[in-house]
Formats: C-alpha cells, sequence, structure tokens
C-alpha cells in the first residue's frame, strides 16, 4: 500500500486549538493566491507551494492525514511525488504527525526550527508540555535546522523563517511573496502564539524561558507586515468565513489586518491573564 496503516486519527483535544473532532474532516483544496495552495483538513491547515522545481509542504497534520493530502494535491492537478521540501509551523501531533510518512514517500527534505528538532526527533517525548509519555508521533531526524530569519530558498521561492516562541520552543511563522497575473502578495503564515493550557508563566522546568518567549512573540507578531495571512489551524484565521468550497479565487478575502491585530491583542490579554495568576 502506498500509505502506511500506522496511525488514526488523535479523537483528543489539539495541543494547539481548534474544534478536534475536524482533525481528519476532509476540506476541498484550492488556490489561496498566487502558487500557494490549501490543502488541508477541516481545521489542520495545511500548505502547498508549487514551482517549477518542485513544491514545498508547510504542515502535515495529524497522524494518518498523508492519503488526504495526497488527494488534495492530486486533485488541483499536482503530484504528490513532486515534494521536495517539508516545513512545519511547529512541532505538536496535529501539525508534524504525518511528515515521517510523507518524507519516506517523497524523499523530501526537512527543515525545521532548531529549537524544535528535538522533539520531532523523539516523537513529541520532549515537548515541554505534551512530553514524558512516549513517542506522540512517528519520529523523524531533520535533514536542515532554521534560525530565525533564514531565508529558504527554493524554485525561485525566498521564504523566510521567523522564530515565533512560546506554544513551542521552536514555533514559527513564514513570511513570503506570491504573485498572479495581477500583482504580488506578501503572505504570512502565522503560527499563533496560543497560551498553552499547562504552561506556567512566567517560567517551568522544563521550559525557562517560556514567559519571556511569549512576550517576544506577542510584540514580534504584531510588527510584521503583510497583504494576506493564514495560520496553523482554519479556525485562527476564519477560513470557514472567508472562503466556501467552490468559492472563485480571490486572495483579497484573506487580507485580514484588523482580524489578525485583534486576534494577537486576545492572545496577548490571555497571556497577561495567565502571567498574573488568573485563569481563562
Amino acid at each position: 500500500m502506498l500509505f502506511s496503516s500506522l496511525y488514526s486519527i488523535a479523537q483528543k483535544p489539539s495541543p494547539s486549538s481548534g474544534r478536534p473532532g475536524d482533525w481528519s474532516k476532509p476540506y476541498k483544496p484550492f488556490r489561496i493566491a498566487g502558487n500557494l495552495y490549501y490543502v488541508g483538513t477541516d481545521e489542520l491547515a495545511c500548505f502547498l507551494i508549487t514551482t517549477p522545481q518542485g513544491h514545498i509542504l508547510i504542515n502535515t497534520g495529524a497522524p494518518g492525514s498523508a492519503p488526504l493530502i495526497y488527494s488534495s494535491i492530486a486533485a488541483l492537478g499536482f503530484k504528490f511525488s513532486d515534494i521536495k521540501i517539508l516545513l512545519t509551523t511547529h512541532a505538536h501531533l496535529d501539525h508534524v504527525g504525518s511528515m515521517a510518512e510523507i518524507k519516506k514517500i517523497t524523499g523530501a527534505k526537512v527543515m525545521i526550527e532548531a529549537n524544535d528538532a528535538p522533539v520531532l526527533a523523539d516523537g513529541g517525548n520532549s515537548d515541554y508540555e505534551f512530553g514524558g509519555k512516549g513517542n506522540l508521533f512517528e519520529p523523524i531526524k531533520a535533514d536542515s535546522l532554521l534560525h530565525d530569519h533564514d531565508t529558504i530558498k527554493f524554485g525561485g521561492m525566498q521564504i523566510i523563517m521567523l522564530h515565533h516562541p512560546g506554544h513551542t520552543k521552536g514555533a514559527c511563522s513564514f513570511l513570503f511573496d506570491v504573485k498572479d497575473g495581477h500583482r504580488s502578495y506578501r503572505v504570512l503564515i502565522a503560527n499563533m502564539p496560543t497560551v498553552l493550557d499547562e504552561a506556567k508563566l512566567p517560567s517551568m522546568p522544563t521550559y525557562p524561558d517560556v514567559g519571556k518567549d511569549y512576550a517576544y512573540t506577542l510584540n514580534a507578531m504584531k510588527e510584521v507586515q503583510f497583504d494576506i495571512w493564514v495560520a496553523a489551524h482554519a479556525s485562527q484565521f476564519g477560513l470557514h468565513e472567508k472562503h466556501k468550497p467552490g468559492d472563485a479565487y480571490n486572495p483579497k478575502a484573506f487580507s485580514d489586518r484588523k482580524g489578525y491585530d485583534l486576534m494577537i491583542d486576545d492572545l496577548k490579554k490571555d497571556y497577561l491573564r495567565r502571567l498574573n495568576g488568573k485563569s481563562k
């Protein structure tokens, strides 16, 4: 069989956000802007960047998501086997769960922010909140380590990796340009810094700088300039309100700066509540 049956979709609350029941629900793939496409599930966002030299896949969903991503890419008219680079916004089960399987099938190069590489390599066992319980997903060793403001150059693309720690030690966002027949767009794939339920602020033994990192990220993300934005979870960037299956190509639907700023402001309020010892 092309795809292994090693995993079933985890039916438990997402370690990031969103609706866990929709982790495995298909969502019709579509073109976001230029050569950027949505190939994820109803809730877990996966993004395909196509180039003449091969493709870049950002996030791979939960374990068991590879067949769905395969089908989505094929429905758009592209080849799954042409994936050459695998990236992720952070090393949690719901975003790297199928990365090892996709690498085995495609031979793509795995690139990850250096602080999340150990978590990826031990299947999530060293994650500062969810670790200590053995493998949560199939371990995978990174082929290349990324650091803040590194540029991934491939197929004419120049993708800037922005280190936005807190949610994980190596959480990151991606900033790059795409273009269509009308104009170019500065795109941000944002890793929204939601404060995890068991995170202890301002510090905890497994992540001494967790409070400082969240504060840095919340401030840094407000300074990022872009034309359109999306995020690691469909619910975070309002996918279902901005795009319905079958809608015409419309990059402007994702130009929601106001929504982005409001979400960062809300996350900062939550962070300050938690920092002051108050529950949600």
